[in-house]
């Protein structure tokens, strides 16, 4: 089975852009690249990936899908619309009809208000996903989890999938009520979760691979091996670890817990929630 890295990102760096990249994060000022990607990825032998938006504009969506059309390595693209537009439709459609766009994502975490996922406007946006066969990343901090729960009850035909484990508050051994609310998140068949973006909730010169068992438990007891993906969050995992030193904790603990199930976390499950060919 192809291995497939389910969550990275790509940019070419500008300030304006990329703002809230602050002075503690200069590994991340330049550009990544598929090729940089490529060469942190040869160790440990994955051939592809699904790259998700960093910018929330639909420029990003052709940009990313430019990308994806001259390197063969990017399965697929994750990208960004206005989800509480009247005009949803019609930027979806602008940009369904590609092989390679298999979904969108709207960075939440930032949201101010916790039950923005509830809205109405964007409630209903994410229910034209359905018709055009896309998927939802739900992107959120833990103090988001009880609107997002709310959220996939009322569309349970829609495909999503948790991002970095809805980033616990693992640099200070937090488990609770994160714990509880996965748990219930989980009990959604829909809802996938990407065992991802865990280093940079940790304390990032400090950590070591054990700081994120109970975490990586929780969430194989609650989704089951089936229903969990790898990724890197390249390369802002690199505020943390370099690409396969961040990878192998994932993978560490799978081999350990679910072995039978590596195919499927390695990039199987992705391959498959996506829609994306190998």
């Amino acid at each position: 089975m192809m291995r497939i890295d389910s969550h990275q990102h790509f940019w070419e760096y500008d300030l304006e852009q990329y703002g809230w990249m602050n002075g503690q994060m200069t590994a991340l000022r330049h550009d990544h690249l598929p090729d940089d990607l490529s060469a942190a990825q040869s160790d440990l032998g994955f051939e592809g990936s699904i790259a998700v938006q960093a910018r929330q504009t639909l420029e990003e969506n052709r940009w990313l899908l430019e990308l994806a059309d001259l390197h063969s390595r990017i399965k697929g693209i994750v990208g960004w619309v206005d989800l509480q537009s009247d005009d949803v439709v019609a930027q979806l459609a602008q940009f369904a009809d590609h092989p390679r766009f298999v979904g969108v994502r709207h960075v939440v975490q930032d949201e101010p208000d916790d039950d923005f996922m509830l809205r109405s406007e964007f409630v209903r946006g994410i229910s034209k996903l359905e018709h055009f066969g896309l998927t939802y990343d739900i992107l959120i901090f833990p103090k988001q989890l009880s609107a997002a729960i709310k959220l996939v009850e009322q569309l349970p035909k829609q495909p999503f999938v948790l991002d970095h484990i809805a980033k616990p508050l693992i640099k200070n051994s937090v488990l609770e009520p994160w714990s509880n609310q996965i748990r219930k998140l989980a009990e959604h068949s829909n809802v996938h979760c990407k065992i991802s973006g865990m280093v940079t909730e940790a304390d990032w010169q400090n950590w070591k691979p054990e700081d994120f068992n109970p975490y990586l438990g929780i969430v194989l007891d609650a989704f089951g091996p089936e229903r969990l993906m790898i990724g890197s969050d390249w390369p802002v995992c690199r505020l943390a670890g370099e690409y396969s030193r961040v990878m192998q904790i994932a993978i560490g603990f799978m081999q350990t817990h679910a072995p039978e199930h590596m195919d499927g976390f390695l990039g199987g499950n992705a391959l498959a929630f996506y829609g994306a060919k190998a």
